[in-house]
């Protein structure tokens, strides 16, 4: 598919994705009115609000309060009220600009590479939704310091703070990112149509193999290694020269999960909660097994792409498996929203080690005689034979 034809569906889902999470943002005043909390249920409206916060222009009262936008008496920046609100706004401005940003590149190589047809929707719905949490969580990342600035506390430990602010408001990108993501699949079908027959690639099978449990293995390295609960605290404790406390933010950019062996004795229950890791692991191989195949034409930046997706899209299988083994074991008594409270997280690991792991499979299937990553080959045209021209016989004499 061409740029121009891949660009109408990105683009178009960029703004609907923007536009929902503006509207969601906007959303949280009416859980304050009197009355939802009734309706809803105290713990549902409460969580309902903790999920929308990040993406409202209302701001939090740690900005309305700590800055004195009341007058307060002896608040310090009561002599300047709207200084620290105004960095809020400009950081909110950032956050959806951002999201419309990044998510355009990302769905537009997509689209272009993995389009909706051919068998390939489902494929293109899923990494599409995947790319869409990706954009979510780099806005978010990429507006975390003014946010930070307009609480007044922009210079007490940074770090933890950007580690805090950056991993608010995933759960309604997930929903947000599905819908936007359908919409994008759409209309990706419809301006397909006339461009051509687009088939799978032919790829080896062993290669294609190959390449994918390289790509996985790197990814198991962060769920699997990192994430055990002793590594995961030696990471939690480290140091770097110039950058205090830096282990939050390590944490969220490496772990994709965390784990521990069987405390309570029951090891079937703990090889319940591993099955849920396992699944994170079996959807990336088969991902990354077939993704050379369904992509038009196997480019690095394609691949890495689809990688990140793969790794978000079994990151989201494992959270969910999670949430209905926590669900059977507690007999829902926490309710839906408490359970649901981890979806969405660890999609900046799932980025890092997702373009680690796209690097890794082009490397091993480029040199597994899977063919150069970047070219595809192309048949010589056809060639018709040319009939010998007709022999001219001699001019007989003339009589």
């Amino acid at each position: 598919m061409r740029y121009g034809r891949a660009a109408i569906p990105a683009l178009a889902g960029g703004l609907l994705l923007t536009a929902l999470l503006f509207w969601a943002g906007a959303s949280v005043n009416a859980l304050r009115l009197q009355g939802t909390a009734e309706a809803l249920g105290g713990r549902m409206a409460a969580d309902l609000e903790n999920w929308l916060i990040p993406w409202s222009y209302d701001p939090p009262d740690s900005v309305r309060f700590g800055t004195g936008a009341l007058g307060g008496i002896g608040d310090p920046a009561s002599a300047d009220p709207g200084r620290h609100l105004s960095l809020y706004g400009t950081g909110m401005q950032i956050r959806f600009a951002a999201v419309f940003a990044f998510f355009v590149p990302g769905a537009l190589l997509l689209v272009r590479r993995l389009p909706p047809v051919n068998g390939r929707t489902p494929v293109t719905l899923l990494a599409v939704w995947a790319w869409g949490l990706v954009a979510g969580a780099l806005a978010v990342t990429v507006s975390a310091p003014w946010i930070i600035a307009s609480q007044g506390n922009g210079s007490y430990r940074l770090l933890p703070h950007l580690a805090s602010v950056s991993s608010g408001g995933r759960q309604i990108v997930v929903v947000t990112a599905l819908v936007a993501a359908a919409v994008t699949v759409l209309v990706a079908r419809i301006t397909a149509k006339g461009a051509g027959p687009l088939p799978l690639r032919d790829v080896p099978g062993r290669a294609a193999r190959i390449a994918a449990t390289a790509g996985t293995a790197v990814v198991a390295l962060s769920s699997v290694a990192l994430s055990y609960h002793p590594v995961a605290a030696t990471v939690q404790t480290v140091s770097l020269p110039g950058l205090p406390e830096p282990g939050d933010l390590l944490r969220q950019w490496l772990l994709l999960g965390g784990w521990a062996g069987p405390a309570d004795g029951q090891t079937g229950h703990w090889f319940l909660y591993r099955v849920a890791d396992a699944l994170l692991l079996a959807v990336v191989w088969c991902a990354l097994r077939w993704l050379p195949v369904l992509l038009t034409r196997a480019t690095v930046p394609a691949m890495v792409a689809g990688t990140v997706s793969a790794t978000v899209v079994g990151l989201l299988a494992n959270q969910v498996l999670q949430m209905a083994v926590t669900g059977a074991d507690s007999g829902m008594r926490w309710g839906w929203q408490h359970l649901s409270g981890s979806l969405g997280n660890g999609v900046p690991a799932a980025l890092t080690w997702g373009v680690l792991a796209g690097l890794i499979t082009v490397v091993t299937l480029r040199l597994a005689g899977g063919g150069a990553a970047g070219t595809e080959t192309v048949p010589p045209p056809p060639t018709t034979p040319t009939e010998p021209a007709p022999t001219r016989l001699p001019d007989r004499p003339a009589v």
